[in-house]
């Protein structure tokens, strides 16, 4: 279920800020259309760390009654709080969601240990499947293969989103877990390589905007086609660099706006829209891959 070319959902918002349910649904069925073999709602490319708890919620369900069962759909459930964490997870649970990805808590900088202690007592608090994310370069603290490990013993611990780009962990995670522990990437850039070398799928930005071509590099690469999934990912490469010349989502928020996919490309404080120059940068890569006219 959490195998494959999965999308990292944007938010999408109207011009005042407020969630934009129409172009959401819109967005939903995109990915069934394109073959996207899941959806995670509210992570933090879905501006999780900006949305209240009601918002977030009401997104989530709105993600799932859009799906309909046709796609399996994550719910980001992460929080620097355990106790917003349970919170999130308690009150998502029954909405329908097939699982949660649930981040290293941010700013706190928690030790192994706290990292332990904390997702142990996310997984305990709900009778729903848990992904870890880890993303040290947003969230400062990094779980190391070691502590993934351990959790991995969790019976509802079953999977990771391991977004460091160091390829050297997939084996050092793999030596420790049991063969059906999820292994996804979360670097775009690397995602390819990433299943080559054993992984399980890619939880991907670029996904947003090119989700037929993501499908079709990922499918291949899963079914051992690595030369084919390398062309593939080498037509990807300069959407997969230029969607992060500013901090995601920026860039996919004004791609997909770009698209007619979304009304504006509105994020919310504290970020702001991509400056011009960067705009016109990802329009030609854009241009040059077919996405827009």
């Amino acid at each position: 279920m959490f195998k494959g070319s999965i999308v990292a959902l944007i938010t999408p918002m109207h011009e005042n800020g407020d969630v934009d349910f129409v172009a959401l649904q819109r967005l939903v069925d995109f990915h069934v259309d394109a073959g996207t073999h899941g959806i995670v709602s509210v992570g933090t490319t879905g501006e999780s760390a900006t949305l209240p708890v009601d918002e977030h919620i009401a997104v989530v369900k709105a993600t799932v009654d859009y799906a309909a069962g046709r796609i399996p759909v994550l719910a980001g459930s992460g929080a620097n709080s355990t106790a917003e964490a349970i919170e999130l997870s308690q009150a998502m649970a029954p909405l329908g969601v097939d699982g949660f990805l649930s981040v290293v808590p941010y700013y706190n900088k928690p030790q192994q240990r706290g990292m332990i202690a904390h997702f142990e007592a996310v997984a305990d608090s709900t009778d729903k499947p848990v992904l870890l994310y880890n993303v040290p370069g947003r969230t400062v603290a990094d779980m190391l293969p070691e502590t993934v490990i351990a959790l991995s013993q969790h019976p509802k611990i079953v999977g990771i989103k391991e977004a460091t780009g160091d390829l050297s962990r997939i084996g050092k995670i793999k030596a420790g877990v049991t063969d059906d522990f999820v292994l996804l990437s979360g670097d775009d850039e690397t995602g390819c390589e990433f299943i080559c070398q054993g992984g399980d799928g890619v939880i991907s930005v670029t996904n947003n905007v090119a989700p037929a071509l993501m499908a079709k590099m990922v499918n291949a690469a899963l079914a051992g086609e690595h030369e084919v999934a390398n062309q593939i990912n080498a037509h990807l490469i300069p959407l997969h660099k230029t969607l992060f010349i500013e901090p995601n989502p920026v860039m996919p928020k004004y791609a997909l706006y770009r698209m007619g996919l979304t009304e504006s490309d509105f994020i919310r404080l504290p970020m702001v829209c991509a400056e011009p120059n960067n705009k016109k940068i990802i329009e030609r890569v854009m241009l040059d891959m077919g996405l827009i006219d």
